[in-house]
């Protein structure tokens, strides 16, 4: 691949012996494309003199770096295959992604005007590219910053199944080398250098360019899945110069076999990687779709919503009768509290009718087949039955976990769900659990696991006990079987940066860590934010994405909350706790736009003791057993 470089400088004095004592590349998982040693060409230009163009394989690069005297080729392998004009050289640079000899000699014929505006109309390309991508900057805040400043880790891309290349991010990590343009340099034009990666954050990478070894002083931070990353390989086929950085551009004599011994074997991105990044962010919803979504102010019942925007998979739902779009709600299109139209009345779920008889013109239904299926359950046996007891995730406080009860049954495994102590006379802010819900427990879930339950409002006997709490509500316990206890491999761990939904208010995506696992369960903190804010999330939430998914999305990330909002929060927390709100937001954070408001009667129970804070797969035993 990398036959023909030539010397980049012909009167640097730095010693070429360097290269000679280069350590072996580490072997990458082999699922990643090798750079191999193949014959294919590469020139770069060291900015001295003006471009020339190789007659053999149409390569553009600076003039002073090409071979021979004359300069019409970029390497003794081209000057030899244009002497013999053998079909095997030509064949050769063509299955090497090169023009073929013909159309390099069109090329060399070609006036620089013509060659200035094919650079012209790449740049556009790029810039239109950006603008696809195009990064929403955060003031202050930089990921790249923050990690370095702090020795972070960031939950890897595998982790989140619904995210952009989430399911194809294969075995990129550190050591892979990619082709970056180069900021070192005082060329006029846009130009490239390899660099490698030497650490990964979500989908940012901390890359360091090739020459400068233990040298961090031009490492940067670059997102992997942006339009600036490429292949090792791709500047070749697109007729791209590489250049050394300027400050390491005399460190070798010979550039062509220090890049050699550095990349031959080593691994980079697929050459498919952007086609597969742009696949991965295809979102089957569109504008003016209806759907059936939770209503905000009453939980206990879904409205039709419209489709009003999509970024990243993330929906805009604006309720239909909200004349002026105000009245909206943000959910991803994953979210368990979307719905195709009619889904409502086809398992007995409340729902409330518009007053818009009929649809507007343009909006129609979204297809079933586009929302998240639920696992088929068999409730014909034993299954859950109204008045049972159990613990659940409290929608409208998601840093609790609380005594909760079974109000209706509804078809196809759909629970209603009201917290103890706390529900309005109506049911209005009965929520909808499905039965397979990774968001509701077992009876003695949280004392097994080390877990702080809510007992119901007003209840004095404290501590709580389940088994009391049984007797005098007259109560059994949901089956321990009927919950889903399956946990997957989700490979977070505690301390991991991460990229989260505050469910609270759903249109802020925030800067977070991951602070407790149990099982499948993840304790979502904000940083800068006081713990009374955390939120317990499920593992394979939509609502959880990598370290860079805002900018490589273009949706507005919130960062740590800055000193002044932490004493305000602190000090409102401490005059009085916040109450409860029967829409469907309940703490809410201050954010850098805004500073906003602030078991069965008489018989025995043991808990099984079980590990708290699980990181990996295994059910353990959190549950309670009956004694016979």
């Amino acid at each position: 691949m990398f036959d023909g470089y030539d010397s980049c400088s012909e009167d640097t004095s730095s010693s070429s012996s360097s290269d000679e004592s280069e350590e072996e590349v580490t072997p990458l998982p082999s699922s990643l494309p090798i750079i191999k040693n193949n014959g294919q060409v590469y020139t770069y230009p060291d900015g001295k003199s003006g471009m020339a163009t190789c007659e053999m394989c149409g390569m553009v690069g600076v003039r002073d770096a090409f071979y021979s005297k004359t300069k019409r080729f970029c390497s003794v392998s081209c000057s030899r295959s244009y002497s013999s004009n053998s079909k095997k050289a030509s064949i050769l640079a063509r299955l090497q992604g090169k023009p073929p000899t013909k159309k390099a000699k069109v090329l060399q014929k070609q006036p620089l005007v013509a060659k200035l505006a094919a650079y012209a109309q790449y740049q556009a390309t790029l810039q239109n590219q950006a603008k696809t991508k195009a990064a929403v900057p955060v003031e202050g805040f930089s990921w790249g910053n923050y990690i370095n400043s702090n020795s972070f880790t960031a939950a890897p891309v595998t982790c989140f199944k619904h995210a952009p290349m989430g399911m194809c991010w294969g075995d990129i990590s550190e050591g892979v080398r990619v082709e970056v343009p180069n900021t070192d340099c005082s060329l006029p034009t846009k130009v490239f250098w390899i660099a490698g990666i030497i650490k990964l954050a979500g989908y940012n990478a901390l890359l360091r360019y090739e020459g400068f070894e233990n040298d961090s002083s031009l490492d940067f931070w670059c997102n992997v899945c942006g339009s600036d990353i490429h292949p090792v390989g791709w500047c070749a086929t697109s007729g791209k110069p590489l250049v050394p950085p300027r400050t390491i551009q005399h460190k070798y004599t010979n550039w062509k076999a220090f890049l050699v011994k550095r990349l031959t074997g080593a691994k980079t991105l697929p050459p498919d990687f952007s086609q597969k990044v742009s696949e991965s962010m295809q979102y089957p919803f569109k504008t003016s779709m209806r759907v059936e979504v939770v209503d905000k102010t009453h939980l206990c019942r879904t409205r039709v919503a419209v489709v009003e925007s999509v970024i990243g998979g993330r929906l805009r739902l604006v309720y239909e009768e909200s004349e002026d779009k105000t009245d909206d709600f943000w959910c991803h299109m994953y979210s368990p509290l979307i719905h195709h139209i009619g889904w409502s009345r086809s398992i007995g779920h409340r729902f409330k009718r518009s007053d818009i008889t009929k649809k507007q013109e343009g909006h129609f239904d979204a297809p079933p087949h586009l929302f998240m299926k639920v696992k088929d359950v068999d409730a014909a046996g034993e299954w859950f039955k109204e008045g049972m007891k159990l613990e659940a995730i409290d929608p409208l406080n998601l840093s609790a976990i609380c005594v909760a009860t079974i109000r209706k049954v509804l078809a196809d495994g759909y629970l209603m769900i009201g917290i103890d102590g706390s529900e309005a006379a109506d049911g209005s802010d009965w929520f909808c659990y499905h039965a397979t819900s990774p968001s509701i427990f077992p009876v003695g879930f949280c004392e097994i696991n080390m877990i702080e339950l809510t007992p119901p409002r007003g209840y004095a006997k404290l501590p709580f006990k389940w088994f009391d709490y049984l007797r005098e509500t007259d109560s059994i316990a949901a089956p321990v079987k009927l919950f889903n206890k399956e946990v997957p491999n989700h490979g977070f761990h505690v301390g991991m940066k991460l990229e989260a939904v505050d469910l609270m208010e759903p249109r802020l995506v925030c800067v977070a860590t991951v602070t407790r696992i149990i099982h499948r369960l993840l304790r979502i903190h904000f940083d800068g934010w006081e713990d009374e804010y955390d939120q317990w999330v499920d593992c394979e939430s939509p609502d959880l994405y990598p370290v860079g998914w805002c900018q490589l999305t273009g949706y507005q990330l919130q960062p740590p909350a800055p000193q002044s909002s932490r004493d305000s929060q602190s000090s409102s927390s401490k005059q009085k706790k916040k109450a409860k709100s029967q829409q469907y937001k309940g703490h809410k954070k201050m954010t850098s736009l805004q500073l906003k408001e602030e078991l069965i009667d008489g018989e025995e129970y043991n808990f099984l003791q079980g590990a708290s804070d699980q990181e990996s797969n295994g059910s353990a035993s959190y549950y309670i057993k009956q004694e016979p």
